[in-house]
């Protein structure tokens, strides 16, 4: 019977040397570390050390958060990973009408410098590597790290971790939005050129297919959207004066990883061919690292399930593996109760030792590249190139990324897939294990973790302490300078920083900004 992979693509039963006909080794696989980093970006991947096992965390107040980040560093977590609630996301302070009953809900609510240093209490920020997953308000959530970090007595230079930073797939997929594109590019330049000068190790920008994924696209539309979101990206810090190879180096990509295996670690073999050739023939790199396409990964929180939770666990294992087999640089495995609550904190430490199983238990570490010159996986990989190209060029021809989505086409093509997935399910021809066959007649009681309401009226006594001890005068003035240099073309993150170190809020930041960038609507919405 033939089947078909996640991107539609034919998987045959059987595969040969005649299924790579006119295949080119040298051009398309290449050696470990070297272009097109087919096999991977490093010459030795984790045959020296593991990946980061970098675990995604955040709810409630800073408070709660900073003893699960404690946690997870005792367990022995290599890289924190930062939830941030729906408000701080969109640039809104805990004490706003529109905030109400989101405060701390999917991740840590995070209003002024006050709260960014009780996160990061007691934690080293020499030694830790932190990723944020923040977007549009990216560059206040950097800079509160940065004040924090000084307060500690660590220069900036020493900080390494990642912005997500990647507010064009916020058109496509997600929708916490704020500016609208052209606006919002201009600040990712200006991040870019700050962090350059500031803040030399930190990786600027982590550019997202995973919530692509997760709204329900194939893995080809995964890799396509994303790497055409990255060329825009190129493009606006080559416009703003920068040179090519000054600031990609620090560039990343964040993926998901599915229980599909194969095609997974064919889609991320061909995402780093695809980049290196972007690279390299497009904008004329010269440094091998700018050509590198370096990623974190998280395992498929769409694909967890409510029913029977603990089969998650099997999932998330097998998710895993294929994002180590698939050459990631860092990982997240999501915890099996994710599908009902915020994950508890057994089931925090049991994601984060599925990885340690699948780094010191397994073989897996033991060579750089276990699948190479697999007929299946290579046969795979130049089909999911092939497809992703085609819609790269579809963008292309859309006059790019920005373009695209004002055409609404990236979203399009991802709702198709969806439909289809869902499709797939309700019809049992998808099975999903738990859900449409394996059912049990009455599921076991689990008793999930809830986050305490009382959050939002204490982040909402802590705002009116902070304005009523704080310098009004100073806020107000580091505003109006903020303003200004959104109005021009100075470097809105040095004023930016200057109203943070006043004690200015997310909120207050972002509705400066608001102010004079204004606010963006898409045209569906109308």
């Amino acid at each position: 019977m033939a089947r078909e992979s996640e991107s539609g693509l034919p998987i045959e039963p059987v595969y040969g040397p005649d299924a790579l006909n006119d295949w080119d080794a040298a051009e398309k696989l290449g050696e470990p570390g070297a272009y097109p980093f087919t096999r991977g970006v490093y010459p030795t991947m984790y045959t020296g050390r593991p990946w980061t096992m970098r675990q995604y965390a955040g709810f409630g107040t800073a408070t709660e958060s900073n003893a699960r980040y404690r946690d997870l560093i005792a367990h022995g977590t290599m890289g924190l990973s930062v939830a941030f609630d729906l408000p701080t996301q969109m640039g809104h302070d805990s004490d706003a009408p529109i905030a109400h009953g989101e405060v701390g809900k999917v991740g840590v609510a995070i209003d002024s410098v006050d709260d960014m240093r009780v996160l990061f209490g007691g934690i080293p920020l020499d030694k830790v590597s932190t990723s944020m997953t923040i977007n549009a308000p990216a560059a206040l959530l950097l800079l509160l790290y940065q004040l924090v970090a000084e307060e500690q007595g660590v220069s900036a230079d020493q900080l390494t971790g990642t912005i997500q930073n990647d507010v064009l797939k916020e058109y496509i997929a997600r929708g916490t939005y704020i500016f609208p594109p052209k606006p919002s590019l201009r600040l990712i330049a200006d991040i870019f050129k700050y962090c350059k000068a500031e803040i030399p190790k930190w990786n600027t920008i982590s550019i997202s297919g995973y919530h692509m994924a997760e709204a329900g696209a194939s893995p080809a539309q995964e890799i396509a959207f994303t790497l055409a979101d990255g060329i825009e990206y190129v493009r606006t810090a080559v416009a703003a004066g920068m040179d090519v190879d000054d600031f990609a180096p620090r560039l990343s990509f964040f993926f998901v990883a599915r229980t599909t295996i194969l095609e997974e670690v064919a889609k991320f073999r061909a995402a780093r061919r695809i980049w290196a050739r972007v690279m390299r023939d497009e904008f004329g790199a010269k440094n091998p690292k700018s050509l590198m396409l370096r990623f974190h990964t998280q395992t498929a929180g769409v694909q967890l399930t409510a029913q029977q939770p603990e089969v998650n666990l099997v999932r998330v294992a097998v998710q895993g593996l294929a994002a180590v087999l698939g050459g990631t640089q860092s990982l997240h495995t999501n915890s099996f109760d994710e599908a009902i609550a915020l994950p508890t904190d057994k089931s925090a430490r049991l994601a984060l030792r599925t990885q340690q199983v699948l780094a010191y238990e397994t073989d897996v570490t033991a060579t750089v590249d276990p699948f190479a010159g697999s007929y299946v996986i290579e046969k795979m990989t130049d089909d999911v190139e092939a497809a992703a190209l085609e819609l790269m060029r579809k963008v292309e021809d859309l006059g790019g990324a920005v373009s695209a989505i004002e055409h609404g086409f990236q979203k399009s093509e991802i709702e198709r897939s969806a439909y289809r997935i869902a499709q797939e399910t309700d019809s049992g021809e998808r099975v999903v294990v738990g859900v449409n066959r394996f059912q049990l007649d009455e599921e076991e009681p689990y008793e999930p973790l809830r986050v305490d309401p009382a959050i939002e009226a204490q982040q909402a006594e802590r705002l009116a302490k902070l304005r009523a001890e704080r310098d009004q005068g100073a806020v107000d003035s580091a505003l109006d300078a903020l303003r200004k240099a959104a109005e021009g073309e100075a470097n809105v993150l040095y004023p930016m920083k200057e109203a943070l170190l006043a004690r200015a809020t997310v909120g207050e930041v972002c509705n400066a900004l608001r102010g004079v960038w204004g606010t963006y609507v898409p045209s569906d919405a109308f």
